[in-house]
């Protein structure tokens, strides 16, 4: 039964995850004047090349 328990847990965790990311999603998609929702992975950082900023730069040497 704890086992049980245990599954339906981390199944609704993922399912509230799911709903929030869709969540964020829709309200960047209504309210663009607050940015674009950064998911995992992505957006501006040096770990990410596809900024190219200064600071990422002088990091890179």
């Amino acid at each position: 039964m704890t086992y049980l328990k245990t599954v339906l847990i981390v199944l609704g965790l993922l399912a509230g995850w799911l709903l929030v990311r869709e969540v964020a999603r829709r309200f960047a998609a209504r309210y663009p004047e607050f940015g674009a929702v950064r998911e995992e992975g992505e957006g501006c950082g040096c770990g990410n090349h596809k900024c190219g900023t200064d600071q990422c730069k002088r990091e890179a040497h």
